[in-house]
Parts: structure tokens; sequence; C-alpha cells
């Protein structure tokens, strides 16, 4: 019976140690075996892993890609115009071993804070760099700057056991009390341009114009020349026709004449007309104050 009460004790106390001795490493983890703060062991795989019990500890890190947002900076490229930036980061905890000397207890808040300030020291270094403009971040070379901050990081976060993966900038302002004069230059810029356009589409108005009122004179031109050449063929082809009627019988067409000068001299309302009684303007006149004889038939019926 006392053998049954003593044998208990040493099970329990045997399967307290058992279990103490043994722990899982999860397959999104890396584990470090610690005693009394040195390390003993590393536990990448995943499974089941066993250490000395109250002497040893385990220390689990994050074996995932993790993300670390940077704080908000100013930097100031070549053509000295200032910018903020942030940015963020991919990185994942390369080695374990390295990364428990480098931060010790601090773990993953002491690395960030570490591998913050390389980023931050890289963005300055790369975007304040020789040849590289606001126009330059801005622009599709921004993805050149980008992969050249994040080589450089990783350069520097291997002394402390991370893995930077990749670096991307967030947003790129201009400083509050900047974006007022900026906006104000660009506005001055684009009414510039207005300007000019306006200028130009004025000029190539006028252009137009001119060229319209040229084509207008000439049409003009043309249009009377070609009525002078007909008026022209016209009077030709009428005093040829006058020419031919007074050949034809040129005492009626003497008349005519006579008889035309009459209508337009002697109408209602014109001047006076002062000619001696023997002038030839009244031939045909006198000659109907004459007495003609009378016709044949008229004097045979008499």
């Amino acid at each position: 019976m006392r053998k049954t009460m003593m044998i208990v004790p040493i099970l329990f106390l045997a399967l307290i140690l058992g279990l103490s001795s043994i722990f899982v490493v999860d397959e999104r983890e890396k584990a470090l075996v610690l005693q009394f703060g040195q390390i003993k062991a590393v536990k990448e795989e995943p499974g089941l892993a066993f250490k000395i019990p109250f002497i040893q500890e385990v220390v689990r890190y994050d074996d995932r890609i993790l993300s670390l947002d940077t704080d908000t900076i100013e930097v100031t490229p070549s053509d000295d115009r200032r910018l903020v930036v942030d940015a963020f980061a991919r990185y994942r905890i390369a080695d374990a071993v390295q990364f428990r000397q480098a931060v010790g207890v601090g773990g993953l808040r002491a690395a960030e804070d570490r591998l913050s300030s390389i980023l931050n020291a890289q963005i300055r270094a790369v975007l304040g760099a020789d040849q590289v403009t606001s126009d330059t971040i801005l622009s599709e070379d921004r993805r050149i700057l980008m992969t050249r901050i994040r080589d450089q990081s990783r350069e520097l976060a291997r002394s402390i056991g991370l893995e930077v993966v990749d670096v991307r900038l967030k947003q790129t302002n201009l400083p509050a009390q900047n974006l007022e004069a900026t906006f104000a230059r660009m506005r001055a810029e684009r009414e510039r341009e207005a300007a000019d356009e306006i200028a130009r589409g004025n000029e190539a108005a006028q252009r137009v114009r001119a060229l319209a009122d040229r084509t207008v004179v000439e049409l003009v031109s043309d249009a009377e020349r070609e009525a002078q050449i007909t008026r022209g063929e016209a009077d030709a082809e009428r005093n040829a026709i006058f020419a031919e009627a007074f050949g034809a019988d040129p005492e009626f067409f003497a008349f005519l004449r006579s008889l035309r000068a009459y209508e337009n001299s002697l109408m209602a309302g014109n001047s006076s007309m002062v000619l001696t009684p023997d002038s030839e303007f009244f031939d045909y006149l006198k000659q109907a104050e004459r007495p003609q004889p009378p016709a044949p038939g008229i004097a045979a019926a008499q």
C-alpha cells in the first residue's frame, strides 16, 4: 500500500517533467532553446522537440513575411523641392540566432525600430542622390528607386538577422506649406500654356481669314472679268446686229434713232432745249407737219 502511494507521486512528477520537456514547433514559426540566456538549439522544422525542463526555455519567432509601415519623413531631391514620403516594407526573420543576438529580449519591436531607421536612412540617401529630382520620383523611374532602396536596406538588415523582401513608397507629397505655392506655379504655367494656345489659334484664324479674303477677291475678280468679257461679246454682237440692220435700211434706222431721241428729250420734267428752227434734230417733225398726198385708194374713192 505504501509502495502504491509512493509510485503515484513519482508517476505524476515524471509526467510533469515529461510534458515540460516537450514542445511543439509550428510550421509558421522558428524556435530557439535558451539555457540561462545562451542559445543551445535552433528549431526551424515543424514538429515535436525536446528541452531540459525548468532549465531551458523556448523563444518563438514568426517565420512568415511581416509588414512594417515607416514614419513619414521629409526628403530633398536634387532640385531642392522638398517631399513628404512614407513607405512600407515586407520582411522576414531569416536568421533566428543572429536576430536574437542583435535585438536580445527586445524581440520584434526592437527589430522593427532598427529596421525603420535603416529604411528611413536609405530612403533619404536614394531620393536625395544626384540626378534624382522630384519629377523622377513621381515618374515611372520610381520603381527603380524603390528597388535601389530595397537592395541597400537588405544589405544592412542582414546584420540583425532580417531579410527585406520588398520596399514600396506609399505616398509622395509636397509639404503643406509648399502646396499653395506649387499650385500657384502650376496655375501660372497652365495659364501661360493657355495663352500660347490662344495666340496660336488667333494666328491660325488670321491666316484662314486672310486666305478666305484673298480667295473672295480672286473669285470676284474672275467673275467680273468673265462678266466684262460676256458684256463685251454681247455689245459686239449687238453692234453687229445694229450695223447689219442699218445696212439693210439706213433711212428706217435713222428714223428709229430720231424717235428714240425725241422720246428721251421730250419727256416731262426734262430741261428745256434751245435749238435753231432749222436744226436737223427736228427734220422728221417738220416732215410730219407737211401735207401728205393721199393714198391711191383714197383718191379713187373721191
